[in-house]
């Protein structure tokens, strides 16, 4: 494992979308924890009240914004915003996310419309509007979350999958665009993590850490932030998850339709 000479932490500002639970939250607060100052945004108004509970348990500023950044122009809004507010951002950290499993076919044209907003449209321009002042710094990391299923086309998560590949192509494209200005831009892509995302229940959640087949937002958020100040294009945290990518692409497709018949229902 390669050295990690991580910046000071003090005297930064970090903006992290989809902080009021899961790993956005946990971006959070690891960060608070290293004396990093915070912007986060969500479009739950609990919003607020996790930047109230970080500022005092961390003693650093936290600004909060509750918006709904599946709009089209929320990225713009936003960027006005942190401008209006004073906010220098020198750590973006795109994370906000929607799942949902089901074939496109028999999905409201509005979710599609909204996922594929915020997964392509929303992150494209916040790295579009945040970018330039961090090339302009000579200084600043850009982190934008895709997932292993960028790798794997597969039924019920085509929007998904697809959504998350653009985003892991796209990180890994500027991550040469802004090599030369002191700015790193990377994609963390990985499997299943142990959060409400995936809308199951407490106890499968806690069954998949167990054996390994998902990971807990902790562990996931520090390998993430390894790879970024670690200044990597791409990383798949874990052991497990390099090897099932291999597993699952092997699987011959008359299996993958039996498995899809058999075991799996649609996920909102």
């Amino acid at each position: 494992m390669c050295f990690v000479k991580y910046p000071d932490f003090t005297t930064l500002k970090a903006l992290i979308t989809g902080a009021s639970s899961g790993m956005g939250l946990e971006y959070a607060r690891q960060l608070a924890e290293k004396g990093c100052a915070l912007v986060i945004v969500s479009n739950e108004e609990a919003i607020h009240t996790v930047a109230h509970d970080l500022q005092q348990q961390y003693n650093v500023n936290v600004a909060a914004k509750c918006m709904d950044l599946a709009k089209p122009d929320a990225a713009k809004e936003l960027y006005d915003w942190c401008c209006s507010e004073k906010h220098e951002i020198d750590i973006l950290i795109n994370n906000a996310g929607m799942f949902m499993f089901r074939d496109v076919n028999d999905t409201d044209p509005a979710r599609i419309e909204a996922l594929v907003n915020l997964h392509i449209l929303t992150v494209t321009q916040m790295c579009r509007y945040f970018s330039p002042d961090m090339c302009a710094r000579r200084r600043g990391w850009i982190l934008n979350m895709s997932s292993l299923s960028a790798y794997i086309p597969n039924f019920g998560i085509a929007l998904y999958s697809a959504s998350k590949a653009y985003i892991r192509v796209f990180t890994r494209s500027i991550y040469w665009e802004l090599h030369d200005y002191n700015v790193v831009a990377t994609a963390v892509c990985p499997g299943g993590v142990a959060t409400r995302l995936l809308g199951l229940p407490d106890n499968l959640l806690k069954l998949g850490v167990n054996l390994c087949v998902l990971k807990t937002p902790e562990r996931l958020v520090k390998d993430a932030l390894r790879a970024l100040f670690g200044r990597r294009k791409q990383t798949i945290p874990g052991i497990i998850n390099p090897i099932g990518l291999v597993f699952v692409t092997l699987l011959p497709p008359p299996l993958r339709l039996w498995i899809r018949r058999k075991f799996f229902k649609r996920v909102d």
